[in-house]
């Protein structure tokens, strides 16, 4: 019996704007049934990578097979196999749930004799049955973001790409989302590729890519990713940070930076070294917290800043390069 092909098949991906490549050369492979989370800032390539495996990017060379078909030259087979949600709604308020999934159902031409077993199963199963026939506009955030999941998966897509599936949401909410995505999961065998800026959303994924600069620089388990890691994290509050940083690099040989407002480094046994701080980074402090290795963590050291300042440090050098090549291209 000839094996089944992997979900996802990536070799020396490129896509280019101009002068700027925005994804340079990956490639990765996503089993079957896998939750596959793919991590990294703006402007790190993430979203071109996906708009080329959901076809709505070509690539500039290299190749990719989802459920075995190649994105360029079987372009249809790939969409009849996907499921897609969007970081943005797309759900239509002033209809109902059964309304939205009905619509969905007739574009991708679902035997009509099976579609309402099969939303009467999707409602069932995101907790929606009972609001299936009010207005989505009536919604709250996370039960629109569920019906978008149910609407995603109605088609019994092989591979449901999930782009920021709980943004926005408060964490009661994120928490319920993601029952909701592991119980669909496992009920439809479906493969989940996903992107996330929640750290602890991504310790739920069963491998995980960080993407950098167009580029995939570590790919594993996040257990693994946090034993690779191995130090401790020390988080220093202090009167004089850049005096702090200068003293940990002269007297103990600790390269230290700046993240999320505090000097922050890693180092063997935490919480032994801190009472050496106090007697010796002459440098007043004024909080410090030790933690064991994080995602967070694996995240920083691979490229330099913790995801959240790389998000709030805004559109990055790279990011806004492929603006200006794109807006050139138009013009």
């Amino acid at each position: 019996m000839t094996p089944l092909p992997s979900a996802i098949e990536v070799t020396d991906l490129v896509k280019t704007y101009g002068d700027v490549e925005a994804v340079r050369g990956v490639s990765f492979t996503v089993p079957r049934g896998e939750v596959f989370g793919f991590l990294g800032p703006n402007g790190a390539g993430k979203s071109t990578t996906i708009n080329m495996l959901c076809t709505l990017a070509t690539p500039t060379s290299g190749t990719a097979r989802v459920s075995g078909f190649d994105v360029v030259a079987q372009r249809d087979d790939v969409r009849r196999h996907i499921g897609l949600v969007f970081q943005d709604p797309t759900l239509d308020g002033y209809l109902t749930a059964t309304q939205n999934l009905r619509l969905h159902a007739e574009l991708y031409g679902i035997d009509p004799g099976v579609i309402d077993a099969r939303m009467n199963q999707m409602l069932e199963m995101v907790d929606l049955a009972d609001r299936r026939d009010q207005p989505v506009m009536t919604f709250s955030g996370g039960m629109r973001r569920r019906l978008e999941i149910a609407r995603g998966l109605l088609h019994s897509p092989r591979v449901l790409f999930l782009d920021e599936p709980t943004i926005g949401l408060d964490p009661q909410t994120r928490s319920s989302i993601w029952r909701y995505i592991r119980a669909l999961q496992e009920a439809e065998g479906t493969t989940i590729f996903m992107t996330t800026h929640y750290m602890d959303e991504a310790e739920l994924c069963d491998r995980i890519a960080i993407m950098d600069r167009g580029e995939i620089v570590v790919l594993d388990t996040p257990e693994a990713l946090k034993a690779a890691v191995g130090a401790d994290r020390v988080v220093l509050g202090t009167a004089d940070d850049d005096a702090a940083i200068a003293t940990l690099r002269e007297r103990f040989g600790i390269e230290a930076s700046i993240a999320e407002g505090a000097v922050t480094f890693h180092v063997d046994a935490g919480e032994a070294f801190v009472p050496r701080l106090f007697a010796e980074l002459n440098v007043a402090i004024t909080s410090v917290s030790v933690s064991r290795p994080t995602l967070d963590d694996v995240f920083m050291s691979y490229t330099g800043s913790t995801i959240r300042d790389a998000e709030t440090d805004g559109v990055g050098s790279m990011n806004r390069a492929m603006m200006r090549a794109m807006a050139g291209a138009r013009r």
